[in-house]
């Protein structure tokens, strides 16, 4: 199975399902729930299409380059981007708008989140200790990196690049997030599902391999860990983003943390 045949497949006749519901969805006026219109659906993923091109493409280089993973040069096209086919490139994108229109496909179809009227201490002790957390596991992937012990490597390349981003949304909108739970799960579950059971058919069928000296070996048939676990990074990076972009308390929130920056500069001022 070549690289581009693994898109088409998996990838390309889902988004043209995905695009036809969407557009049946606008013909018959089903909107998003009240709580999640802040911010365009299309200008949610179309932000996380140009985020995802930026912020994985160097990193994708340096996998590509010391041999984290390789592919089949008589399975992919030849055109590259520095290291990586274009292939990977087309990969960023079509997974960021699939994601993206299932989360709304989802939101259009589940009640509005419970909003509370004001800010509460729990919700800043739930944003605190969820970016805490992600901040000490990011810290050991750094540690596992200055070991040198090669098995890790790839696993601790993807928690070194994926938890930062992650780490600031929890920071920022974990508690809506939360109040959000059931629909946020479920797209993370089934996508995360889906996208893994179509990797380890492409494993299987050599259209890429991951380096086994640079990986724990542990897989799901023919699916490594690290592999399930980029997918639920990857998919966690746009589900959150999304989710906080559209989320009706975002408005407010932005305006709070601005105001808490400027309020030193004012104090000075007077």
């Amino acid at each position: 199975m070549t690289y581009f045949q693994f898109l088409l497949i998996f990838l390309g006749i889902p988004l043209v399902v995905m695009s036809w519901l969407t557009w049946l969805d606008w013909r018959r006026k089903r909107s998003l729930a009240n709580d999640l219109r802040a911010t365009p659906a299309w200008l949610a993923i179309l932000v996380h299409v140009v985020m995802a091109m930026v912020y994985t493409t160097p990193w994708d280089n340096y996998l590509v380059a010391t041999g984290v993973w390789y592919y089949n040069p008589a399975l992919v096209t030849g055109v590259t981007i520095g290291w990586v086919p274009i292939e990977e490139y087309t990969f960023f994108v079509v997974q960021s708008l699939l994601i993206g229109l299932w989360l709304t496909f989802l939101a259009r179809r589940m009640p509005s989140a419970a909003h509370e009227a004001a800010p509460s201490a729990r919700d800043g002790h739930l944003r605190f200790w969820s970016a805490l957390s992600l901040g000490v596991i990011w810290l050991g992937s750094l540690g596992l990196l200055a070991s040198g012990w090669k098995p890790a490597t790839y696993l601790a390349l993807i928690l070194a690049w994926a938890l930062p981003p992650i780490a600031v949304q929890l920071a920022y909108g974990a508690d809506m997030l939360w109040r959000r739970r059931k629909l946020v799960g479920l797209v993370l579950l089934t996508s995360t599902l889906y996208l893994g059971l179509a990797d380890s058919l492409a494993i299987g069928s050599g259209t890429w391999t991951i380096d086994p000296h640079q990986s724990l070996n542990i897989a799901f048939g023919s699916l490594p860990l690290e592999e399930l676990l980029f997918f639920l990074v990857t998919n966690t990076l746009v589900v959150f983003g999304m989710t906080l972009l559209m989320a009706t308390e975002t408005p407010q929130r932005l305006r709070s943390i601005v105001y808490r920056f400027q309020a030193p500069a004012r104090t000075v001022s007077e």
